[in-house]
């Protein structure tokens, strides 16, 4: 039991450290290409690279 309740603190310590991170860091969480229901990305890789690029421009 000791084990089990250590490696659910060392778990919730990581998380906290990631969630803080991405706060700290100030940048917006992205989804995937597949986006909601696993759909597959309807663009070929230079047109994601331009979307990007445009993003990166935008902020």
């Amino acid at each position: 039991m000791d084990t089990f309740l250590a490696t659910l603190v060392l778990f919730g310590a990581v998380i906290a450290a990631m969630a803080i991170g991405v706060a700290v860091s100030g940048r917006s969480l992205r989804g995937s290409c597949g986006g909601v229901g696993g759909k597959l990305c309807p663009c070929t890789p230079s047109e994601r690279e331009a979307c990007r690029a445009k993003a990166a421009a935008g902020s």
